[in-house]
């Protein structure tokens, strides 16, 4: 398996509440730049039609060997998910406050796939205790590291 881009902002604006892997429906020159880690995932977010689920927002460079052959980057990608699960997220979707984000594309036997959550957005406070937490760690590790070096 072999990530080709994160999601990190996810992380810092939602509260991760379940993760799944979706495949994806691809042309030839996405798959060709997919490989070539040429994707961003920073403001996409998966969104249910129809009882399908669309991956929307999501950047996937033009392939320059692809010449008029070439796709739209930030077109709407289907993604494929079992029923029950589509079905799962589509009703936990509803609840308020509560989105489907991908936190992560990757290749799995030569197949792209993306690691979408059904996440709960964190309030402003919440951010600020997640960067206070990480400050504190951070000087508790140079406080034990500093302690080694004597």
């Amino acid at each position: 398996m072999r990530v080709v881009a994160t999601n990190r902002k996810a992380r810092y604006d939602y509260r991760i509440l379940d993760t799944y892997e979706a495949g994806m429906v691809l042309t030839g020159s996405e798959v060709k730049s997919v490989r070539a880690g040429r994707v961003n995932l920073r403001d996409s977010y998966v969104a249910v039609r129809e009882g399908e689920l669309w991956l929307l927002n999501c950047h996937i460079a033009p392939y320059d060997q692809a010449s008029r052959l070439n796709h739209e980057p930030r077109r709407e990608r289907k993604l494929l998910m079992h029923r029950r699960q589509i079905d799962r997220l589509a009703r936990d979707v509803e609840e308020p406050g509560h989105t489907v984000v991908p936190l992560r594309m990757y290749l799995k036997n030569n197949r792209a796939k993306v690691e979408i959550a059904l996440a709960r957005g964190k309030r402003q406070y919440d951010k600020r205790q997640a960067i206070a937490k990480r400050e504190t760690e951070r000087q508790i590790r140079r406080a034990l590291k500093d302690r080694d070096r004597r």
